[in-house]
Parts: structure tokens; sequence; C-alpha cells
């Protein structure tokens, strides 16, 4: 009868570590998602503050005395690529310092292209609309990124909270991260005046 005990406990103690093991892995596996969806956001984040040089050089040919916010722009671009977030660090705060300086660029973006807007000739220089093309479909681009980003972090975080999961996720350090969420504010339609 012990050795029939002894054979029980042994089982589940096998499972038991099989089943940790399993857990453990699925949480690092989701955990690697989530860092490459967000090298993936950030690679796209690179790829506008790339384009942006381009497109101020050829705004300021046209538009010279808009100094001030060919400045805002460069300024607000500096500041987003001095800015880094790393994966393992994705506290809500943290995101949130993140999108704030990647929204000034935005911000200023916009104000650079209605300054354009002003200009027929530049309008119809092909650079112009060549970069215009490229920025709109990196603006895409970092869309989709922050949406696969969600996916994974949504995905990550049920691992780590589903039980029996969260007891391995709290004995390795496995922590929620944070989410891209709408600006405040970014419900509203912003207003373009010249």
């Amino acid at each position: 009868m012990k050795k029939v005990i002894w054979i029980v406990v042994v089982v589940l103690v096998v499972l038991f570590i099989s089943g940790s093991c399993s857990a453990y892995n699925r949480m690092v596996t989701a955990e690697e998602t989530v860092n490459t969806t967000w090298a993936d956001v950030e690679a796209q984040y690179q790829r506008r503050s790339d384009l942006i040089p381009n497109l101020v050089n050829t705004v300021k040919g046209y538009a010279a005395h808009e100094q001030s916010t060919f400045t805002e722009v460069v300024e607000a671009r500096a500041q987003a690529m001095s800015f880094k977030l790393d994966a393992a660090d994705l506290t809500p705060e943290k995101l949130a310092e993140f999108q704030q300086a990647q929204q000034k660029v935005g911000s200023a973006l916009g104000r650079l292209i209605a300054v354009a807007e002003q200009y027929p000739d530049l309008k119809a220089n092909q650079n112009f609309l060549e970069l215009q093309a490229q920025l709109e479909g990196t603006e895409n681009r970092i869309a989709v990124a922050r949406t696969r980003f969600n996916d994974a972090t949504r995905q990550y975080n049920v691992t780590i909270r589903r039980f029996p999961a969260n007891l391995i996720a709290g004995m390795f350090g496995f922590d929620q991260k944070a989410y891209f969420a709408a600006e405040e504010g970014a419900q509203t339609v912003p207003e373009v005046k010249f």
C-alpha cells in the first residue's frame, strides 16, 4: 500500500513540475511576443522620425518664414527620439510618457502639413507628395503596430493572470504590461486654422 502512495505522489510531483514548466514556457513565449511587437512599434516611430528631416527641408524651401513651425517639429522629433522605453519597463506611467512625446510629434507634423497646404507650388512638388504619402503610410503602420502590440499584451496579461499559471508568474516575476491607450481628447477632431 505504501508503494502505491509513493507512486501516486511521484506521479503528482512529475505532473506538477511538467505543468509548471509548460506554464512558464507559455509565459516566456507570450512575453517575447510582447517584446517583439513593442520593437515593431518603435521601428515605425523611428521610420516616422527618419522622414521628418526630409519633409521639413522640402517645406522650408517654400515657406522660409514659417521658422517657428519648423523648429517645433524638429524639437518634438528630438524629444521623441531621446525617449527610449525598454520592453521590460512597459509600465502605464512610462508608456503614457512615451505616448505624450509621440503625440507632440504628431501635432507638430499636422501643423507642418497645414503650412504646406498654403503653398500650391509645394503641394505640386513631387518630393513633397512622395514624402507626404510615405508619412501617411507610416502613420498607418504605427496604428497597425500599436494594435498588434495591444493584442500581444492582452494575450500575455491573460496568460499570467489565469490560475494556476498566476502562481508560476508570481514566483518568476512576470508582471502585467501596459496597453497603448488613446490620448485624452483623441476623440475630438482637431481644428486647423490658418
